[in-house]
């Protein structure tokens, strides 16, 4: 059993950055990909970004690349998502999950996440 608890949201202008930070619970941490997912009211749940398990590669939606960079940190089981350059489309509840020994064709898809957290609302205004 895994939890996941995010921290870090708030309400930013337009350009600026917030870090989100998760924090996960249990022992094995360093065996799960960890990923960063966001949701907008009547959306479905987009994947953001992900962070390998093993080799820690990392993997970016297309309207992340470039503004967001995912990083962990096993000795303190904690993913963390910097976001630069924000807009306000990135307005969103942001999730992070764990997919366990998660990989390049699991790790875009939120059906394949074991565990998630409760989310962390990012507000950007213009």
């Amino acid at each position: 059993q895994v939890q996941l608890v995010e921290s870090g949201g708030g309400l930013v202008q337009a350009g600026g950055s917030l870090r989100l930070s998760c924090a996960a619970s249990g022992r094995t941490f360093s065996s799960y990909a960890m990923g960063w997912f966001r949701q907008t009211p009547g959306k479905e749940r987009e994947f953001v970004a992900a962070i390998g398990w093993r080799i820690e590669t990392t993997y970016y939606a297309d309207s992340a690349k470039g503004r967001f960079t995912i990083s962990r940190d096993n000795a303190k089981n904690t993913v963390y998502l910097q976001m630069n350059s924000l807009k306000v489309e990135d307005t969103a509840v942001y999730y992070c999950a764990a997919d366990l020994l998660g990989g390049a064709s699991t790790v875009y898809r939120k059906d394949k996440y074991d565990y998630w957290g409760q989310g962390s609302q990012v507000n950007v205004s213009s």
